[in-house]
């Protein structure tokens, strides 16, 4: 019984190997880097990652040799370097995250304005053009782009995909589709298809600030927590004498834990308290 096991294993084993001699699996497309997602959303598309670097580590070299100067420790030095490494990281994350909150409350109104133009009979592009000098203010900037790359190309698919890449925006997803499935084959109801999405738009986003309000308490508090022992630490280089005791292996080891147990504490408690964010499915 062992044999016909083993050679039932092997064939199996062997058929795998064939399989992938001969037709290797499909190799998964690369996606788009997160940096580039979040530099989009800040509408900075064409910034280089060697910019972001560079700042990363200015900020880690000032932020070091301050910290050298007043302490005198190279580890307590070395954990704020990487503390403000991580700084220009967290303010553009949250820039770009404060540009979607904003961009969410101006969609509305300009799915209206889009609803109003294809009604008073505008052609798509005219209606998409209208939106970069009537639309709301915050969104202006990629309707007069998608208005010149129309006018220089003169082909509405690319225009409009250059569209979405300087979007960046599951709701600008969900509408330039919209509007292109309108053009290739025709949208009669393109009109309420509109008003609905704008109606829909203003429910998700009611309901979304109720629930941020909520949770805002949970955020302050993850910051709050994660902060206090650094700050404290901080109060603590200005008396050389105390702080010396961070410049051994034991003190070494005690800043590590501590900077591991504050950084598994806060991306815990952020998931726990955690909102689901919508996703660019149609990117």
């Amino acid at each position: 019984m062992s044999v016909v096991v083993g050679l039932l294993m092997g064939s199996g084993l062997l058929l795998v190997l064939w399989w992938m001699a001969v037709e290797p699996p499909p190799r998964r497309e690369r996606s788009r880097p997160a940096r580039s997602v979040v530099l989009a959303r800040l509408g900075l598309p064409d910034v280089p990652l060697r910019t972001v670097v560079g700042l990363c580590a200015g900020s880690f070299l000032v932020a070091s040799l301050v910290m050298l100067v007043v302490s005198g420790v190279a580890t307590v030095a070395l954990a704020f370097g990487l503390m403000g490494a991580a700084v220009p990281v967290g303010v553009l994350r949250r820039r770009a995250e404060r540009r979607l909150c904003e961009n969410a409350e101006l969609w509305p109104d300009a799915v209206d304005n889009l609803a109003s133009a294809v009604r008073a009979g505008l052609s798509l592009p005219e209606s998409l053009v209208q939106l970069g000098e009537r639309g709301p203010e915050g969104l202006r900037g990629p309707f007069e782009a998608f208005g010149r790359d129309y006018q220089a190309t003169g082909r509405f698919d690319t225009a409009l995909e250059l569209l979405k890449q300087r979007l960046a925006d599951p709701t600008g997803d969900r509408v330039v589709e919209a509007l292109r499935i309108a053009r290739d084959v025709g949208g009669g109801d393109l009109g309420r298809m509109l008003r609905s999405l704008s109606t829909f738009l203003r429910e998700d986003l009611r309901t979304r600030s109720e629930l941020e309000a909520r949770q805002s308490w949970t955020v302050n508090a993850a910051r709050l927590a994660v902060a206090a022992p650094w700050v404290v630490l901080l109060a603590m280089s200005l008396q050389r004498d105390v702080v010396d005791r961070y410049a051994s292996g034991t003190g070494a080891l005690v800043l590590s834990a501590g900077a591991v147990v504050c950084l598994v504490a806060y991306r815990l408690m952020m998931w726990l308290g955690r909102l689901p964010a919508e996703r660019r499915v149609l990117a």
